[in-house]
């Protein structure tokens, strides 16, 4: 079995935004942490940077810490996690939900799309596909809220 040495892990995640200050969402750099195996999460960064984003792709076997720092549950849980200024991007969040996220600029932790829905972003994009993003906090014990409904 391999063992986890979070440590690096710890180091990595600290210094790209979860403590001290952020890099701000105005610069439209991303860091999208996710498996090195996903073409999902990679054709996601590849419509970020399509879009205009500055994208750093970083390479994990193992993303639990990453989203542990994050504040992403498990029910919110996607298959990569994104730094984005001051904000966390879960899963395959559209880009619609991003620009309302920049326009409102919500005391919240970030935004989620749960799971791997298809037609989301990075998932055969379809523009109908129906699913939901939600806005989550830094305290897990709030409950997340609909912040945009795709597709419909």
């Amino acid at each position: 079995m391999k063992s986890l040495n979070i440590f690096p892990v710890a180091a990595l995640v600290a210094g790209l935004g979860f403590a001290g200050p952020a890099v701000s969402a105005q610069n439209n750099e991303m860091t999208v942490y996710k498996n090195p195996w996903c073409g999902c999460c990679t054709a996601w960064a590849g419509a970020m940077r399509e879009a205009g984003y500055t994208v750093e792709l970083v390479d994990l076997d193992d993303l639990s810490e990453v989203k542990k720092q994050a504040s992403v549950t498990d029910e919110l849980a996607g298959c990569h996690t994104v730094i984005f200024g001051e904000y966390i991007l879960e899963g395959h969040v559209p880009l619609q939900a991003i620009d309302l996220l920049l326009a409102e600029r919500p005391d919240i932790r970030g935004i989620a799309t749960p799971g791997m829905p298809a037609g989301a972003l990075g998932m055969g994009y379809d523009e109908n596909a129906e699913y939901t993003v939600f806005a989550f906090f830094a305290d897990t014990e709030l409950a997340p809220t609909v912040f945009y409904q795709a597709g419909g």
